[in-house]
């Protein structure tokens, strides 16, 4: 692709199609990106297995269906709770304390590992020499 000059500061930008393509808007959305991240895999992996394993032991415990019982999972461990199933049994309480602390915990380091990626993932589509402040301007 071609540069062009940038009439307020005289310098050198990227056409906007080609940085979006290079920052792949639809890949991140669907956190492709992240999953091409092997240190981001395990957590991922045990983060799923946080939500399968809840999900099997609140059908079991409770008798929600199996929908309910993720939903329940995803809106616990996101710390939303809208209250419109809780446990009712003692067991499903109990488990229910052991998968916040843990779930919550899981989720975190995922989160945190995600803005890694993405982190280091802006680095690389900066201009070298970008260092986020304007450069300065020229005098004629």
């Amino acid at each position: 692709m071609e540069q062009r000059s940038s009439p307020e500061r005289g310098r050198r930008v990227k056409p906007l199609a080609h940085e979006v393509r290079e920052i792949h808007p639809l890949q991140r959305l669907l956190l492709l990106d992240v999953l091409r991240d092997t240190q981001t895999r395990p957590l991922l992996l045990w983060a799923g297995t946080m939500l399968l394993i809840g999900m099997f032991v609140y059908h079991w415990l409770e008798g929600w269906s199996f929908i309910d019982a993720l939903y329940f999972c995803v809106i616990t461990l996101a710390t939303i709770g809208y209250g419109d199933l809780t446990p009712t049994t003692p067991e499903a309480k109990l488990f229910t304390i052991f998968y916040v602390i843990n779930g919550i915990g899981i989720l975190v380091g995922l989160f945190d590992r995600i803005r890694q990626v993405r982190s280091r993932e802006i680095q690389r589509v900066k201009p070298e020499g970008s260092n986020g402040e304007p450069p300065p301007s020229e005098s004629v």
